[in-house]
């Protein structure tokens, strides 16, 4: 059995991939600043953190932190990042170094200890990619770039083939396409990957690199508006507030629960993989946004009160969903939950939470609130002057 640190390893993923890994004989070390904006103001032990992970507070980006998260220790999975599309367009400083000089000093501390290692997994996202895959019926697979500010300010929410302007088809993506980031939070993914592939490629460290799509399920902060849409539509829900669909409902996703995650971080640790290789972790189906609040409602047991709006975000994608042919067969990666039971398994957890749950009926939904009124101080946030 191994000695594992999990940068990160008090939040979403990490507590559940150190619970399964706890289950399975090893030993865990988890190194987490406890954040407020995740792990509120008083910054405690999360309840939920298996009471046998080691648990140091300290920063990713603190040397000497680092230098006794890594005493022992034989496999990393490195979690440790801010997470968030709309907050890392005008808080870049904070997700870069966190996120871009956080994995440099971590890889650097490794060289410069001459820290042998069996395995680091690496977090990263399907932000990478931008928009995912298209298909034109004429002019076969297209790797769209990014909507620009004036076709959504126009309505035109569509992505269009860039030789006839006919209407794409959203299909799965798969690693080896190009990437495109289009927003601070996927643009320091990336680097983040480019770092380790370069530790691959250069020191022989045995890296893997997951990209993780729309994670969600138990331990996911009902509070912090920037995890995610599942959170964000529970809270309006159990305040009797209606849901507004951005961009008329049309955006599809890939919602991916979190024990298929953990499940693709097991096999991450003991297949034989090659050393900097990419892999899509996924539910590999694709529900539009819509589709998610209402089914959240009836897992949860409430009416969901839905209204299309023709708001947008910058730096968000009409759609993208993974393509698993390489994580099935190179890393054996087969996920399990369907969408019904893992939106089930949130509602319950979300309810029984004894703190940072959703506010009293009637109350506004703050958190999210709160971040539409940042994006729109930043010119990020915008609705389409054509009727619907």
């Amino acid at each position: 059995m191994a000695k594992i640190l999990i940068t990160g390893g008090a939040g979403f993923i990490g507590s559940h991939t150190a619970d399964a890994l706890i289950r399975q004989g090893h030993s865990v070390r988890a190194l987490d600043p406890l954040i407020p904006q995740v792990h509120g103001k008083e910054r405690q032990r999360p309840a939920y953190l298996h009471p046998r992970v080691e648990l140091l507070e300290g920063d990713v980006r603190d040397p000497d932190a680092l230098k006794e998260a890594l005493k022992n220790v034989e496999v990393i999975y490195h979690f440790a990042a801010l997470t968030g599309v709309g907050q890392s367009m005008y808080d870049i400083r904070d997700y870069v170094d966190t996120n871009v000089t956080g994995t440099a000093l971590l890889i650097e501390a490794l060289l410069k200890e001459r820290h042998p290692l069996k395995r680091l997994v690496l977090a990263s996202s399907r932000a990478v990619y931008g928009e995912g895959s298209y298909e034109c019926g004429t002019h076969g697979r297209i790797y769209p770039q990014g909507r620009d500010q004036s076709s959504l300010g126009r309505g035109e929410f569509a992505i269009r083939c860039p030789i006839c302007r006919r209407e794409l088809r959203s299909v799965p993506t798969e690693e080896s396409r190009p990437l495109n980031p289009l927003s601070v939070y996927a643009w320091t993914k990336r680097e983040q990957e480019e770092i380790v592939r370069f530790a691959a490629d250069t020191y022989g460290i045995p890296v893997t690199i997951l990209r993780y799509f729309n994670v969600y399920g138990s331990r996911q902060s009902l509070t912090n508006p920037y995890t995610g849409i599942i959170s964000i539509f529970y809270r309006k829900l159990k305040a009797g507030l209606e849901i507004p669909l951005y961009e008329e409902g049309l955006p599809i996703r890939d919602f991916v629960h979190v024990s298929d995650v953990v499940g693709a971080n097991l096999l991450a640790l003991g297949a034989p993989l090659p050393w900097g290789r990419e892999y899509n972790v996924g539910s590999g189906e694709t529900h539009r946004i819509g589709d998610i609040a209402q089914a959240l409602g009836a897992a949860a047991g409430l009416p969901a009160k839905l209204t299309k709006t023709r708001d947008f975000r910058v730096g968000d994608v009409l759609a993208c969903s993974a393509d698993l042919s390489r994580s099935r067969e190179e890393l054996g990666y087969w996920p399990k939950m369907k969408l019904a039971h893992g939106l089930r398994e949130f509602a319950a957890w979300a309810d029984a939470a004894s703190t940072g749950g959703a506010p009293p009926s009637g109350e506004s939904s703050e958190p999210a609130e709160k971040e539409r009124e940042e994006l729109q101080r930043f010119g990020l946030m915008g609705t389409s002057a054509r009727g619907s």
